[in-house]
């Protein structure tokens, strides 16, 4: 009987889930347009473009699970309007007719604005821009035939994670000693997710039936302000906690009138400007996962940054 588990796109999510299965012995079957991703006897990496519905029936064959870990190519609601209901329709449609489920990664951006934390019952409603875009991916796998799961997380952090607030922006600024400056404001509470753990969720998810059909939260541990979290990484680095000042939203958003990049990322911006929290409690029950410690997430991840600087010295 094959395991074979297919993953789209070798992105942080993509290639932690591609590394993941091999490690624990499943045979990976890795798909990108460049033929890229981490290597590993276990790990096939092929040259496909799976917005290209042709494409899918070859490398789908014999696939238990598929794992659609691409987004879009640029961050940009029409972008992703126009790229991404149809590459997932394409995967949808190809992964039933060889009986795989389908687990994708997903956001909390379709709970839109909300007063309160965010639970797996909060209304998933988001109508506008990005928001909305994700509301009906949401929709259109649910009305889906194939069985799928989406595991949703929030802003990603660990190894492999670069563009993201936790990421490029932040870590090597801070291991250097720069003024740090976010988004939003440095004192309300936000949910960071470590990107192993929605890894190992989605693993679990895709090789447990009566998980198929479902909205999960990815383990997400206890929130942080971001001064909370600057502060952490340069405790994990062994570095002074640098200066520290917050861009307000409106701000972005004025700079937006002239800037379509700042006008996408002010419209996410409520999420850094006001209590930003998910429990994922509820979710780790149904998985039997727990999440991965702030500091040890952050050891994880100032070690993998510090290698990058070492390769490239």
């Amino acid at each position: 009987m094959t395991t074979t588990h297919v993953v789209t796109g070798a992105g942080p999510v993509g290639s932690t889930v591609a590394l993941q299965l091999a490690e624990a012995g499943l045979p990976v079957r890795l798909l990108t347009r460049s033929g890229s991703g981490p290597v590993h006897p276990l790990v096939e990496r092929r040259r496909v473009d799976v917005s290209k519905p042709a494409a899918l029936d070859a490398a789908f064959e014999g696939a238990v699970a598929v794992h659609h870990c691409i987004h879009g190519s640029a961050y940009d609601a029409k972008v992703w309007r126009a790229e991404l209901p149809a590459a997932e329709r394409a995967v949808l449609d190809a992964a039933g007719c060889v009986g795989a489920v389908v687990v994708f990664p997903e956001s909390l951006y379709s709970y839109g604005r909300v007063d309160g934390v965010m639970t797996e019952a909060t209304p998933r409603a988001a109508t506008t821009g990005k928001l909305g875009v994700r509301t009906e991916l949401l929709a259109q796998r649910e009305a889906s035939a194939t069985p799928t799961v989406s595991v949703a997380a929030s802003d990603f952090y660990g190894p492999v994670v670069r563009t993201s607030h936790a990421g490029e922006r932040l870590v090597p600024t801070v291991l250097a000693g720069r003024t740090m400056r976010v988004i939003g404001s440095l004192d309300q509470p936000h949910s960071f997710t470590y990107v192993p753990d929605l890894a190992a969720a989605m693993i679990r998810a895709a090789t447990t039936p009566e998980l198929w059909n479902s909205f999960l939260h990815a383990p997400t541990a206890a929130p942080v302000t971001q001064r909370q979290l600057i502060t952490r990484v340069a405790e994990a680095g062994g570095v002074r906690v640098p200066k520290m000042s917050a861009v307000p939203v409106p701000v972005l958003g004025a700079v937006g009138l002239v800037s379509r990049d700042m006008r996408e990322l002010a419209e996410t911006g409520y999420m850094f400007a006001r209590p930003f929290v998910v429990d994922s409690t509820a979710s780790e029950e149904r998985l039997g996962l727990s999440p991965t410690s702030l500091t040890d997430g952050l050891a994880a991840t100032v070690a993998w940054w510090r290698a990058q600087e070492q390769a490239a010295a």
